[in-house]
């Protein structure tokens, strides 16, 4: 079997490794990196560190307004397909990407498997939540990661092609757990951020709140971009936000104080799975990260008012907060009651990319 993947962002790469690993004992992969993230610290070392196989195609479309970046991968994607004329195309999670890829097989009749498939928000107004929903709805697999998603599938009226493989993302944070512990305990993180941010030094396991904020709706927000670092100001620990140069950039132009916190550039995903697991608590608008959180068993606040990981918010290990101050922080501040509970199996058994390969090869006997 001869199977086109497309990836373009962070957690794309992330999904792809264990599937290619699998896949690839067997059959033809042929991967495409659309560019939608383009440098280092956002791609270039998750191929490093994940073992990925090089891209047989790098589409370079980079940044840019939703319509033209999309157009532009649309195009280029459709060219590629009629070259390599594969059995499939394979497609995760929500991104331009996502849709691009999918489009362009599905309106040249190549079957298309979404990873990640049935997710919703109930919030058209997520550019994510258009891209999922379209998505689905041209799929001819498609690839669930919990219930929930294959029940909000059944609400829309598809059932055709639809399995629960579990989240592959988990299989991805199992097998990469230990290697992280193993090279960044006993303070090598520290030393490894060091000359990034000399401030690094004074932070502790457990006694951090991890950051990130990346989505439009709030970095292009103004007044809710002041509210979220009014809140980590006042917060009492020291907040560590890896944050990409765009939005550092606007919070220079907007004069924004920093004081409580330590920005340091992205960095890579074994460093990433360190810093998660050993927060006191993951402050986020990103969707994997909240369910890396959460496999890791560490608490989340998460800066919106939806998610489509609803499962996470089971017993308090995941919360949502309107981006106020004062909302943020008494939710980073809340009782930890959730460490209290057991967490259920709700992302599956870790085995996922096999599952996802049973489907797309055996017509889904697993």
């Amino acid at each position: 079997m001869k199977l086109l993947t497309i990836i373009g962002a962070r957690p794309q790469f992330i999904k792809a490794a264990p599937f290619s690993t699998v896949f690839r004992q067997q059959h033809k992969e042929i991967l495409v990196h659309t560019g939608q993230h383009y440098d280092t610290n956002m791609s270039d070392i998750f191929f490093a560190e994940l073992g990925i196989p090089k891209p047989d195609y790098n589409l370079g479309v980079g940044s840019g307004m939703h319509g033209a970046q999309t157009g532009r991968m649309l195009e280029k994607i459709e060219e590629l397909l009629l070259k390599e004329n594969p059995d499939g195309v394979l497609v995760y999670g929500d991104t331009n990407s996502t849709l691009a890829g999918a489009l362009a097989a599905s309106k040249i009749h190549i079957p298309v498997f979404h990873v990640e498939a049935g997710l919703r928000s109930y919030n058209m107004r997520m550019p994510e939540e258009q891209n999922r929903v379209l998505t689905d709805h041209i799929s001819t697999l498609l690839l669930c990661p919990t219930k929930t998603a294959v029940e909000n599938l059944r609400k829309e009226g598809i059932t055709k092609g639809v399995y629960n493989t579990g989240d592959i993302m988990y299989d991805a944070v199992l097998q990469n757990i230990t290697i992280s512990k193993q090279r960044y305990a006993s303070g090598a993180w520290l030393a490894e951020l060091r000359n990034e941010n000399p401030y690094i030094s004074s932070l502790k396991d457990k006694n951090f709140y991890l950051a990130t904020i990346h989505r439009a709706e709030n970095t292009d927000n103004p007044n809710k971009l002041r509210e979220i670092f009014n809140a980590f100001e006042k917060l009492d620990k020291p907040v560590l936000l890896p944050l990409h140069p765009r939005t550092r950039k606007l919070l220079d132009e907007l004069d924004i104080l920093i004081s409580n916190i330590i920005i340091i550039q992205p960095v890579g995903y074994l460093l990433m799975l360190y810093l998660t697991a050993n927060a006191y608590m993951v402050l986020t608008d990103s969707g994997g990260l909240q369910k890396e959180a959460y496999f890791l068993k560490t608490p989340c606040t998460t800066l919106r008012d939806q998610t489509e990981w609803v499962e996470t918010l089971e017993n308090g290990w995941n919360v949502l907060t309107p981006i106020y101050a004062d909302s943020i922080i008494k939710c980073a501040n809340r009782p930890l009651d959730c460490q209290k509970y057991p967490q259920p199996s709700l992302f599956g058994d870790g085995h996922a990319a096999k599952y996802i390969y049973q489907a797309i090869v055996n017509g889904g006997k697993f």
